[in-house]
């Protein structure tokens, strides 16, 4: 049926254009993209919106060391320090807990916002919050992170920044005149400008922004995400530096085939360990939930998790940047390895679901080089630290279910451009696993276990693609603006007790038109029905304004203009002086366009096939070597000599 329809579209399309425009439609009004100035506006002001985040990820990532040597080492100082190097080994075992129970009461007294990984949080802003963020978020959610890392915590910095830059982005907004979607695009923006500041990272930001945060790729979105990012970035030179976070694995420009061929299997391993570390993280969540005690006492008990582990791995503890480093670049030992690959996924999800604060993506990183590491233990030797890096972006493809931005992070952090075949490899392969098994991400079970669905696919809207004259509209009847009401109810009911189901009867909205055959208004079939038999006022006083539409409008304008005006049925009219009618758009109407989508997508064909032409029967030889045809061959030539 969606078939036969699409085609009968297309004749009509063809049949109402002139033979020499045929392959001309008249769609100049519309283009590839509907933008409009204001986002130059909103550029604009993306530029201070990504400043800012650039300094509060700045001002972060120093409040996370000073509160390290506060904790671990008794003194004030911004210098970059190791909780595992600390000379008091018992204070491993005893600030995580401490750090804990701060974050449960600024969690229970200043807001609940600041629990969880920043994310799924700043998701849900997003999708039902109308992207208002409250102030005291944008400075209680930095400062509980900076304590929950820097008494120990295995967090990153990167979930916290990306609520409070989305903060940053929202407060500003909020006090401007703004719509939602652009309140959104700026609370993205300074999301994406953390982000880029955080890890001199802006493409991979700005994906993360399209993959995870905006729910759309238009220019109303991209450009101010892009404007922030960049912006973030080269405000971050002169205060943390533009070196590559992360250098060393020194790919070589040609690999073994070999190689390739071992990605595959390190990326289905990085997906097994994503989908692991996805279930340790709900498997806690929903633990803690059958706790009989509030959940202010929570994180304390993530917090002993914590020591417990970092007195088994101390170096698992923390941020970790440069246990980062010594895996990617090969210097890690055996121990090490095998330590953070166990300790950190374990303390790291069990911490994680007692509604702590602290990010994802450092974790995902030093879990990923781990496993990488220990894999560069078994495969052949490429270079150092290249089975870390491939397995690091594999892993951030299973986690965080977004590979392009697993890609292009590792690109970043490492400047390591031959590398980026092998890690399309990997990422893909555990992207592939992950989807396949798992509905959800560590990011967005959150949010479904908050009753939202977030669908992560973009496509055409097939509304989009077609137009209005692609629909075939049915005759018209129209009343005349002299006529009475009492006369078009008595012509509707002649025609309900002829039974005229496919002819007056069948049409809900009609035209009323004036001696000139203008369109003066509409009346509705319910109206004429239900209304007053004996009501003698012309049609011309009761007819209601027409919503109009035309035939180059797309059926997506259609269904907008539907939503706007709260009506199911609209009058196609033409582009003329006196507006003629040219038929009725209904709502139901508008599904032959998601049906021809749905045929496309799971009616399965075949188009060409291959016809090998038929093999005759196998001749005989006499003895002499002659071959002569067999009895059958000669009946079937002579019948066919015989048809000629």
């Amino acid at each position: 049926m969606a078939q036969a329809h699409a085609a009968r579209i297309r004749k009509k399309d063809n049949a109402r254009r002139p033979i020499g425009h045929r392959h001309q439609p008249k769609v100049a009004h519309l283009g590839d993209f509907d933008v409009s100035p204001r986002v130059v506006v909103i550029s604009l002001l993306a530029l201070p919106i990504g400043a800012a985040s650039a300094l509060v990820a700045a001002g972060l990532l120093k409040l996370i060391a000073l509160f390290t040597n506060l904790a671990f080492h008794f003194r004030f100082g911004f210098a970059t320090s190791a909780p595992g190097d600390t000379p008091h080994r018992w204070l491993i075992l005893v600030m995580p807990v401490i750090g804990g129970l701060v974050i449960g009461l600024m969690a229970r007294y200043g807001s609940e916002k600041i629990r969880g990984h920043g994310m799924p949080e700043a998701i849900e802003s997003i999708l039902i919050g109308g992207s208002k963020v409250q102030p005291r978020v944008a400075v209680l959610k930095p400062l509980s992170s900076a304590i929950s890392i820097g008494t120990g915590g295995p967090f990153g910095a990167e979930g916290p920044i990306i609520m409070t830059g989305g903060a940053v982005g929202s407060i500003v907004a909020q006090f401007l005149r703004v719509t939602a979607d652009e309140r959104k695009t700026l609370l993205v923006a300074g999301s994406a400008a953390g982000m880029a500041a955080t890890f001199n990272a802006p493409l991979a930001s700005i994906l993360l922004a399209v993959e995870l945060l905006l729910f759309e790729w238009r220019p109303r979105s991209y450009l101010p995400v892009a404007v922030a990012a960049v912006t973030a970035t080269i405000v971050r030179g002169p205060i943390l530096g533009t070196k590559p976070i992360f250098g060393g694995a020194h790919v070589p420009v040609h690999l073994q085939m070999s190689a390739y061929g071992l990605c595959i299997v390190a990326g289905v391993v990085a997906g097994l360990l994503a989908l692991l570390a996805t279930a340790l993280v709900y498997f806690s969540e929903d633990t803690f939930a059958k706790l009989p005690i509030h959940w202010m006492w929570w994180p304390a008990i993530g917090g002993a998790i914590i020591g417990v582990g970092g007195m088994i791995e101390p170096r698992a503890l923390g941020v970790g940047y440069d246990v980062i480093g010594q895996l990617l670049t090969g210097q890690a030992t055996v121990g090490l390895i095998i330590g953070i690959l166990v300790v950190k996924t374990l303390i790291w999800g069990l911490s994680l679901g007692s509604g702590t604060s602290g990010g994802v993506l450092a974790p995902i990183f030093m879990i990923g080089g781990a496993l990488g590491a220990a894999e560069g233990l078994i495969f052949p030797h490429v270079s150092p630290g290249f089975w870390a890096l491939v397995s690091l972006a594999g892993v951030l493809g299973g986690v965080m279910r977004s590979p392009l931005t697993g890609i292009v992070f590792c690109l970043e952090l490492t400047h390591e451009i031959n590398a980026i075949i092998p890690m399309v490899i990997t990422a893909s392969s555990a992207y592939l696993l992950s989807v396949i098994v798992l509905k959800r991400s560590v990011l967005t079970e959150k949010i479904a276990r908050r009753g939202l669905h977030l669908t992560r696919e973009y496509s055409v809207d097939p509304l989009e693609v077609h137009l209005v004259r692609h629909i075939e509209t049915p005759h018209v009847a129209a009343f005349t603006a002299d006529q009475t009401a009492a006369e078009a109810t008595a012509m509707l009911q002649t025609a309900h007790q002829g039974k005229d189901a496919d002819g007056l009867l069948a049409q809900r909205l009609y035209p009323v038109l004036n001696q000139d055959g203008r369109l003066t208004g509409v009346v509705t079939r319910a109206e004429l029905l239900h209304g007053d038999p004996q009501d003698l006022r012309p049609l011309a006083e009761l007819a209601r304004p027409a919503i109009t539409v035309h035939s180059e409008h797309t059926l997506r304008e259609v269904a907008s203009t539907m939503a706007r005006h709260t009506v199911t049925r609209v009058l196609v009219v033409a582009q003329d002086e006196h507006q003629t009618v040219q038929g009725v758009l209904s709502l139901r109407q508008l599904l032959h366009a998601r049906r021809i989508d749905l045929h496309e997508e799971h009616h399965s064909e075949r188009i060409l096939t291959l016809r090998l032409p038929r093999n005759p029967r196998r001749s005989t030889t006499d003895p002499t070597g002659s071959s002569a045809a067999t009895p059958e061959h000669e009946a079937q030539t002579s019948r066919v000599g015989s048809a000629a």
